[in-house]
């Protein structure tokens, strides 16, 4: 029997943006931000009524042209869960890790992630309730002990749920919300 250590990583789930419509926005931003490029710059030609000034067509190119449609490509979420703490990373945003220490519930639920939280990525930056997700209407429920909650999305919820219970020595609590 291998002996674990605290950085081993027990479960490792990655998710990212593959929606339609969010690989949509990102083309539709990169189309206008190239299209004023090209226009006013390389063919030096003002864009648009009220054109803005090349350095600010350099700008806007980079963040539209370059810099949406990357982030949109890059970015994803990795969930992993070691034996002291799960680790959310929403790359290229944020990361946070909780201390299994301070987990006292874990709950396998569907949720609805627009009438809940207000959609999906980083939602809920109120004290007591945060979602982390990418997409979908299953995930897994942290309750900590300060009775602060963490909803993290998951393709595979039942098995995240598992990891962590088994990790903190309790059962999974399988109820369900009455709204669900």
């Amino acid at each position: 029997m291998t002996n674990l250590g605290t950085n081993d990583v027990i479960f490792r789930e990655e998710q990212r943006l593959r929606q339609w419509w969010i690989l949509l926005i990102a083309l539709a931003l990169a189309v206008l931000g190239w299209a004023a490029f090209v226009e006013q710059i390389v063919r030096n030609r003002p864009f648009g009524n009220n054109p803005a000034p090349d350095w600010a067509v350099w700008l806007i190119w980079l963040a539209l042209g370059i810099g949406a449609p990357a982030f949109f490509l890059l970015a994803r979420m990795v969930v992993e869960v070691r034996l002291d703490r799960v680790t959310i990373r929403w790359i290229p945003i944020t990361t946070r890790e909780i201390r299994l220490a301070d987990v006292t519930g874990v709950e396998v639920r569907t949720y609805r992630a627009l009438r809940e939280y207000g959609g999906w990525g980083i939602k809920g930056w109120s004290r007591r309730r945060t979602a982390y997700s990418v997409s979908g209407n299953r995930g897994v429920e942290l309750e900590l002990s300060d009775g602060r909650h963490v909803l993290i999305g998951s393709n595979r919820a039942d098995e995240l749920a598992a990891v962590v219970a088994g990790a903190i020595g309790r059962g999974i609590a399988g109820r369900r919300r009455p709204d669900d």
